[in-house]
């Protein structure tokens, strides 16, 4: 009489159920470990991504009418500094994040190609500064910024 053989657990069947699903791994997110758990605040993958747009060359300004106006303002303030993260939004969760950005752009830039150099710059900084997957980076253009000579100067009246 045969005796019914009983399944041992190796550890490639442990693997090989890790992969399928069917055991529960610990999350093995850069940001975790067994020693502990590194949370990233929305601000911060803000300004990361701000400041990654605007090194954009093409980029001319971010956020809609009222941000840029909002911004205008308050850097006439002594002591006030740019707000980095003017025009973006985020979503982040404990692996993942989402970025939304508005941005102006310098006339004459091909648009489709200042969104895919945005992109992979905005990309590329997240993730190394922070770990997360960047899922995706959304980008509306709000205006066209027009380089006219005559916003510096003091204008003359054309009346005496």
């Amino acid at each position: 009489m045969s005796q019914p053989t009983t399944s041992r657990s190796t550890e490639s069947d442990t693997s090989k159920q890790e992969a399928s699903g069917n055991i529960s791994r610990r999350d093995d997110s850069a940001l975790s470990s067994e020693h502990g758990r590194t949370s990233i605040a929305d601000v911060v993958v803000a300004k990361i991504a701000g400041i990654a747009t605007r090194e954009v060359s093409g980029v001319h300004d971010l956020g809609g009418g009222t941000a840029r106006a909002v911004g205008t303002l308050r850097e006439r303030f002594p002591g006030s500094r740019t707000n980095l993260s003017q025009g973006v939004a985020v979503e982040v969760g404990e692996k993942q994040a989402a970025v939304d950005l508005d941005i102006v752009a310098d006339y004459g830039v091909a648009i489709a190609d200042l969104a895919t150099g945005i992109r992979r710059n905005v990309i590329m900084a997240v993730e190394r500064m922070t770990g997360l997957e960047v899922t995706e980076v959304n980008i509306v253009v709000h205006d066209v910024h027009l380089d006219d000579d005559g916003d510096d100067e003091e204008q003359t009246s054309r009346v005496s």
